[in-house]
């Protein structure tokens, strides 16, 4: 399987799959932050979902895949730090804002510098087309947290803070998503990485909330473990989606597609969780998924 999804790299049945694996790795990374919500604290949910994906990958790393070469060792550090400072700073920001105002900014940061990222290590370039596709998807995207800003009744206090975090995180999730697809092709096994990747992130966010962990009621374990397994599944689903989007096509345009997970993300609020949406939201998420199809298309 890995030398033909290697000789896929650069092809046009390349980027057919990649554009398939990063619209799954969108509708999953909706489904992803959906599983975080509900009985439990995010947070605890987050840890719970990082040790089960952790014990799954571990054997996995150990006894299936190739070893990984040595010059991927230092890569696998700098991936650690990087994504136990993406889950801080994530944190900080959704501690301090509403979910449905940062969230969008959060995403939408993400690909801008994602695209600006890829175009400096890898070398893309986009046609003016895709551009503009890039900029009317950000403005559904930003448009979607000034409107739900705009109605907001609580933590008004710290919303520059949040904002400001916000920001930040989404530079890490473009510097995750970069140096994650430079991290894939630096391997000769992609699943090297990807089993790897998932044994060594899933320890940052258990550490943090070890002693929030211990005061879980053990009547609670049960269920925070049997969602952490779902979520663990989906993890693995979706992140391992878009770093093989990644690996096959233009990082850049894997990350701007991934970013309709917003749309996706209020359908399931809407459908499952019993969100409202109303016709604002709906005109925004409209303008999220044209950016996305003139991104593709416009190439």
């Amino acid at each position: 399987m890995n030398d033909w999804i290697l000789s896929l790299a650069g092809t046009e049945a390349g980027h057919r799959a990649a554009l398939g694996l990063a619209l799954a790795a969108a509708v999953l990374h909706a489904l992803f932050g959906a599983l975080q919500k509900g009985r439990h604290d995010p947070w605890l949910s987050r840890a719970a979902i990082d040790i089960c994906y952790g014990a799954i990958a571990l054997p996995f790393a150990l006894f299936v895949v190739p070893w990984p070469e040595p010059h991927m060792w230092p890569i696998f550090a700098g991936a650690f730090v990087i994504h136990a400072a993406y889950k801080w700073l994530q944190a900080m920001t959704f501690s301090r804002g509403a979910y449905t105002v940062v969230y969008p900014v959060v995403r939408g940061t993400g690909p801008l510098f994602t695209v600006l990222g890829a175009g400096f290590l890898f070398g893309e370039r986009y046609t003016p087309g895709q551009w503009g596709g890039l900029a009317v998807l950000l403005a559904g995207i930003f448009g979607l947290a000034l409107y739900n800003a705009r109605y907001l009744r609580e933590a008004r206090e710290t919303l520059a803070s949040a904002l400001f975090f916000a920001v930040l995180t989404g530079m890490f999730v473009a510097l995750y998503t970069t140096y994650d697809a430079y991290g894939i092709r630096a391997t000769a096994n992609p699943f090297t990485f990807l089993a790897w990747f998932f044994v060594m992130d899933a320890i940052s966010m258990p550490v943090m909330m070890a002693g929030r962990l211990r005061t879980v009621p053990r009547r609670e374990l049960g269920p925070l473990f049997r969602r952490g397994l779902a979520g663990a599944i989906v993890a693995f689903l979706s992140f391992g989606s878009i770093l093989m989007a990644t690996r096959l096509d233009k990082v850049g345009q894997a990350a701007v597609l991934r970013e309709t997970s917003t749309v996706f993300a209020a359908l399931i609020g809407w459908l499952v969780l019993g969100e409202k949406v109303g016709p604002a939201r709906v005109a925004l998420m409209g303008l999220i998924a044209a950016g996305a199809v003139i991104v593709e298309f416009a190439r």
